[in-house]
């Protein structure tokens, strides 16, 4: 179960946000160039046809392969604006800002760059010759093949070169997470999930945007982009296939409730939550019912206590690091479920979701667990780390 970090702190790759400035990019053309109004134009009806699903339409702005990779994603919005065009020939290139909303599932767009390749007609108009993720940009599910959707009871599963039988099982077990969640953590949240489901462990690092050898083991993670104004963004959870498909029954409802969790916790947390806390909570959340006992769930930390090795203080962030050693790493996120066990039961379940929400709340991490600590458990930093190193050793000896 280690390794399935989320990634939320940066913008997510894939899901990067574009600053609103007019101007185009070094090397473009201004936004009131004509050819860029004209591109502009041009984007306007293909969006437009997209959403109201005219293959006809959309087919004369230019090529119809993103119509028919996007037929079965369920959109609400779709919509480019046009930040540069580069070339004046019967050729160019056009950088673009790409915002779209799934219906029923975001709250907020999601913000990505996009790179458009144009050609003209002998009537001198433009058209879409590809539409490819700018540099540096993540790819989107639709880059990697025809999407398949899957609607669950609180989830929507896509995939790309998956059948719609295998994304049905990552919709049953999306579908009882959802409630899971909700009743440990609360209803302030949309209360469904988006989980993305590519062929290989490349195409989920494709969209990341990082290398796959970052990702090798990793059974998912959970990418967010930050809502304006209060807003909740628009969460995807991104599944690494292979590594799931080595999971059992109970490991992969683990993996895809604590996803689950941060998607509902998303709101609650920002820069003050240390990643002991917002994986040990997502942990705590995946394994209750599950009958796995403390040594069960924290095998790397179990070995680590019956050689007289309890770890000194609560694990670092850099400690959750993708390339961080696979047993240390397993060992900083069952030593993060176990201080969220500890609260659970020393404290009370009603109180660690508030301790949750307490440090969120702080939006500087410079005394945010502290002051957590003393308003919700009474409490200090130094007596709450010597209790749970007491109930590390107590649970795992």
């Amino acid at each position: 179960m280690a390794g399935r970090r989320r990634v939320w702190r940066a913008a997510a790759a894939g899901l990067c946000l574009l600053l609103a400035a007019p101007l185009a990019g070094c090397g473009g053309r201004m936004a009131t160039d004509p050819a860029t109004a004209e591109v502009q134009q041009v984007l306007d009806r293909r969006s437009a046809a997209l959403l109201g699903h005219d293959e006809t339409a959309y087919g004369k702005t230019g090529t119809r392969t993103g119509f028919v990779r996007l037929r079965a994603l369920p959109l609400a919005a779709w919509a480019y604006r046009v930040t540069a065009v580069h070339g004046d020939g019967p050729g160019a290139t056009a950088d673009a800002e790409l915002r779209y909303r799934i219906a029923g599932y975001d709250r907020a767009p999601v913000s990505v760059r996009r790179t458009l390749a144009l050609s003209r007609t002998a009537e001198g108009k433009w058209y879409v010759t590809a539409d490819k993720p700018a540099r540096k940009a993540g790819e989107q599910l639709w880059d990697q093949g025809r999407v398949t959707a899957v609607k669950g009871a609180h989830s929507l599963v896509l995939g790309a070169g998956q059948s719609a039988g295998d994304l049905r099982a990552y919709a049953r077990l999306a579908d009882r997470a959802v409630p899971a969640v909700s009743r440990e953590w609360g209803t302030d949240w949309t209360r469904r999930v988006v989980v993305l489901v590519p062929r290989t462990l490349e195409g989920m690092a494709g969209l990341l945007g990082s290398p796959a050898a970052g990702y090798r083991g990793i059974a998912a993670v959970t990418t967010g982009e930050v809502g304006g104004a209060g807003r909740a963004p628009a969460d995807r959870v991104v599944v690494n296939p292979e590594a799931y498909a080595m999971l059992g029954s109970v490991g992969k409802q683990v993996v895809l409730t604590h996803e689950t969790t941060h998607v509902a916790t998303r709101a609650h947390t920002d820069a003050a939550t240390p990643l002991w806390l917002s994986e040990g909570y997502a942990d705590w959340i995946g394994y209750l019912g599950t009958g796995r006992t403390p040594t069960e769930a924290a095998p790397e930390l179990a070995r680590a206590v019956q050689d007289g090795k309890v770890p000194a203080s609560l694990p670092a962030d850099k400690d959750f690091g993708f390339s961080t050693d696979p047993a240390r790493l397993a060992q900083s996120y069952e030593s993060g479920w176990l201080a969220c066990r500890m609260i659970a039961d020393r404290w009370g379940e009603d109180r660690l979701g508030a301790f949750y929400r307490a440090v969120g709340a702080h939006r500087t991490r410079a005394g945010a667990v502290e002051e957590a600590l003393k308003k919700v458990l009474g409490t200090t930093p130094k007596a709450f780390t010597a209790e749970w190193r007491q109930y590390v050793r107590a649970q795992l000896r």
